[in-house]
């Protein structure tokens, strides 16, 4: 790898790791959980404009989910290793299918969505949280009820996320011609 891209990627996974960070402590609420609006996903776009991106997002990913380990303990590890994952399966989607923005956004939201709530009620349970009061979800529901609940809550949440501030976000780092980037609608 190009030493250009190398620290491209770092500067992508310090911006995406930094936003959830910041965000967590403003919206703890909504950052992890059945229910994530994570405004950091927004970012996952740059991956329709550089290969860079990929390994970026995914290490981004992984630092700002070390957090998990903090607030769930142990469990908080399927969150670094799968979390990571989702964003590093949704950042190959999007750089693979870049040309059709519309295809390309689904990638994080379609990976998140199925991964992450796989794990998610075991590191809910693992922090003495037993409802989502919210939606009336009790976390001692069956598994497979969960799953459907959260593949439905994440899905929606990452699709509002990533096409309502990362689809704006991308046409704009687009119009702007920056440097290392492609420039393709």
């Amino acid at each position: 790898m190009h030493p250009r891209r190398i620290a491209l990627a770092g500067l992508i996974a310090a911006a995406y790791a930094a936003l959830t960070l910041l965000v967590v402590q403003v919206l703890n609420v909504f950052s992890f959980g059945l229910v994530q609006l994570r405004v950091s996903e927004a970012l996952t776009v740059i991956a329709c404009l550089t290969p860079a991106a990929v390994p970026g997002l995914a290490l981004g990913s992984a630092l700002a989910n070390l957090t998990s380990v903090a607030q769930f303990g142990p469990v908080g590890l399927l969150d670094v290793v799968f979390g990571s994952l989702g964003t590093l399966l949704g950042s190959i989607w999007m750089w693979r299918f870049r040309q059709r923005t519309a295809l390309a956004l689904a990638g994080p939201v379609i990976f998140n969505a199925l991964i992450v709530p796989a794990y998610l009620p075991a590191m809910l349970r693992s922090a003495g949280i037993g409802s989502v009061p919210l939606f009336g979800v009790s976390l001692s529901a069956a598994w497979p009820v969960l799953y459907g609940f959260g593949v439905l809550s994440i899905g929606i949440s990452e699709a509002i996320v990533v096409y309502g501030l990362g689809w704006p976000l991308l046409i704009a780092m687009r119009r702007m011609h920056l440097p290392g980037l492609e420039q393709r609608d």
